[in-house]
């Protein structure tokens, strides 16, 4: 579609190694890693938790919603380096970019997706530009965070699932897929570059994957939904 531009490479196309988008690595370099963007994601929540005047409706809000789903947005000024969520998003017109510079350009593109469901995304301090359309608000995440109950079954086409956290590590299946529609993608970060993927597939039929609990995060699409048998 016109809005979208650029076409996210992570969608579902061809076969192994193809699920992340990123011309130039997505600041593979490691420098803009989850650690450093914990500390900016947490440095945000605490900029909204110093005003401590016991408002505690407000800093919900503000907690809820870092930025808006539609903009284009300057890292530092604008949007913070960090972890960030968005959720909720129906029929892959959700799409997000991070760029190395304001020119709009191809080349400008380090990483990018179409998302149905949720996305989680780590903007490193040394990005220039972060892009949203039709994604519903972003709200930024500790990508350390542990805690609550992680399920033992997830929606295939759900987008991406924090393990540890949204889901439990373990062996899932996915049955009755069609077409080599049904997509997986094993991640240790959320920076979506091709470093990023431990290992991917594009499947028809049955789907299994062992998911640790090394991983970060899990990422899957197009396929009929997983349940955990081990």
């Amino acid at each position: 579609m016109g809005m979208k531009g650029k076409i996210a490479l992570g969608a579902v196309v061809g076969i192994v190694v193809i699920g992340a988008v990123s011309v130039s690595g997505g600041g593979d370099d490691g420098s803009g890693g989850d650690k450093g963007s914990s500390a900016s994601a947490e440095g945000a929540s605490g900029d909204q938790k110093e005003s401590g005047s016991g408002d505690a409706a407000e800093e919900t809000e503000k907690k809820e919603s870092a930025f808006g789903g539609d903009g284009e947005y300057q890292i530092g000024s604008d949007v913070p380096a960090g972890t960030y969520r968005t959720s909720g998003n129906t029929d892959a017109m959700c799409y997000w970019e991070r760029a190395k510079d304001a020119k709009g350009e191809f080349e400008s593109i380090l990483a990018n997706d179409n998302v149905t469901g949720t996305s989680y995304v780590t903007i490193p301090a040394s990005d220039k530009i972060f892009k949203s359309s039709g994604c519903s608000d972003w709200e930024a995440v500790d990508p350390d965070a542990k805690g609550g109950t992680p399920a033992t079954e997830m929606a295939g086409d759900g987008g991406m699932f924090k393990v540890g956290v949204d889901i439990a590590p373990g062996t899932y299946t996915s049955s009755g897929n069609t077409d080599d529609m049904c997509y997986w993608e094993r991640d240790k970060d959320a920076e979506h570059g091709l470093e990023s993927i431990i290992a991917n597939n594009n499947v028809s039929g049955s789907a299994i994957v062992t998911i640790t609990a090394s991983d970060a995060y899990f990422k899957t699409s197009g396929c009929q939904d997983w349940k955990k048998t081990a």
